[in-house]
């Protein structure tokens, strides 16, 4: 039956009311949604300003794989762009990762954790030649600028190591920060905690500036005074020119800054060490290579007892001259040892000591056999150091030890202003030294080192 025109008027009036009332609840439901907390699912959001790509990287959360979506940033963003990791967010990282970028900018707000599939790390992190190590995140690339304002870095879950080794370091442990081939880099306030191996390590570097910069491992449940974080060394540094480290705090059981074979021109001020072996060049000579080691000053350091562990203040350390099989792993089952090489121009300068077990130090027999066959072997000529301005006091007794090599006797070794006293007593530790060149040192009293 046909409708009246009254009644068409009233179906309209209907339809339209329909259609305000359905527009009104969009508009109320968005209304909604602006005053509840905003959620974003894991991803990447990309966007672009100016020509420049950047990407933010969303953490997945609930122990997921984040490593895809950060391939995916770098991928997207990491070659004349900007990659964001923002500060509320906590990434998985539970595969390894190399990404190659240039010209990037990092903003790296937010904390990577590694995950604790011990298993996975062994078996599939990425093989380090050098001392049969291994890395799970490595960064390759050119003009690599990375921020971590403060909040930003890595924990490496290292604690799950330290506890099931307990002690007894075994192989596969991952670095969880390296640079390799890389040049022009600047990183600044970021941090490593809980590395299961060398917190940052660089690997053919050059041009590189790295500033308030913090690591630190702690085996939360050793026992007192044993020490289950070898191997954490803070900074280390290898085939490398031209590096800066400012304003360094490191914690951990090992090295507290590590200058490996053939580093040039590196120069750290301003650190902090709080156990470990405090400031080494070294060790060198451990392959059938030149390890030569040229031009480094290290100033205003102070190193801290803790947990019963502090070894050494500052010490350079080579390889004896000879082939000796090595128990540690990190030979891999071949004899080591015969490198050779030239380790000069180097100042270690204002040190503050607080309870070191030994003062300035020079050895050249690592890595000898129990008879001390090979001891003086050593092919590598030390020249041109200087320890000055080191002051406090240690637990053992030996203000300084040199032993240099009979085959390249040390010289030019100045020694000013060290004065360390043993425990808190006032009495000034003990000097010795053998395999120097006839007045080779200066500034000692031991007859010795005449």
């Amino acid at each position: 039956m046909a409708k009246t025109l009254w009644e068409m008027m009233l179906c309209d009036f209907i339809l339209d009311m329909r259609l305000i009332m359905h527009s009104c609840s969009i508009f109320l439901l968005l209304a909604l949604a602006a005053q509840l907390p905003w959620t974003r699912a894991g991803g990447v959001n990309y966007s672009t300003t100016n020509g420049i790509s950047t990407c933010e990287v969303i953490a997945n959360g609930n122990h997921t794989d984040d490593v895809p979506n950060i391939l995916k940033a770098f991928d997207r963003c990491g070659i004349n762009g900007i990659v964001i990791f923002p500060e509320d967010q906590s990434y998985w990282i539970a595969t390894r990762l190399n990404p190659i970028v240039n010209h990037v900018e990092i903003e790296w707000r937010g904390q990577w954790t590694f995950s604790d599939d011990l298993s996975y790390w062994r078996n599939n992190s990425y093989p380090v030649a050098f001392q049969n190590h291994r890395a799970g995140f490595i960064i390759t690339g050119d003009n690599i600028t990375i921020n971590g304002y403060g909040t930003g870095g890595i924990n490496g879950n290292g604690d799950t190591w330290y506890t099931a080794e307990a002690g007894d370091t075994q192989p596969g442990r991952p670095m969880p920060f390296v640079f390799w081939n890389v040049s022009d880099v600047t990183v600044q306030s970021f941090f490593v905690k809980q590395p299961p191996l060398w917190s940052i390590n660089i690997m053919n570097g050059t041009n590189m500036v790295f500033d308030d910069i913090y690591c630190n491992a702690t085996a939360l449940t050793a026992p007192y005074g044993k020490n289950w974080v070898q191997n954490t060394d803070g900074f280390d540094t290898m085939d490398a020119n031209n590096i800066r480290l400012t304003n360094f705090v490191y914690q951990g059981g090992d090295d507290c800054v590590a200058i490996k074979p053939r580093s040039y021109n590196i120069e750290i001020h301003n650190a902090t060490c709080h156990g470990g072996n405090g400031m080494a060049i070294g060790s060198l000579g451990q392959y059938l290579e030149d390890a030569s080691v040229d031009n480094i000053f290290i100033s205003d350091v102070t190193v801290i007892r803790i947990n019963e562990d502090l070894h050494n203040t500052a010490y350079i350390k080579t390889y004896m001259g000879g082939l000796v099989n090595q128990s540690s792993y990190e030979s891999a089952g071949v004899p080591r040892g015969g490198g050779w090489g030239t380790v000069s121009n180097i100042v270690f300068s204002n040190f503050s000591v607080q309870g070191a077990n030994t003062g300035p130090a020079i050895t050249q027999d690592n890595g000898d056999d129990s008879n001390h066959t090979y001891k003086g072997t050593s092919k590598f000529q030390i020249r041109d150091v200087v320890f000055e301005n080191i002051t406090g006091w240690i637990y053992g007794t030996k203000e300084l030890s040199i032993s240099c090599s009979k085959v390249y006797p040390c010289y030019n070794i100045d020694v000013e202003g060290v004065h360390l006293t043993i425990n808190d007593t006032g009495k000034e530790g003990s000097e010795s030294c053998e395999y120097v060149a006839s007045g080779g040192i200066t500034g000692v009293n031991s007859s010795s080192c005449a």
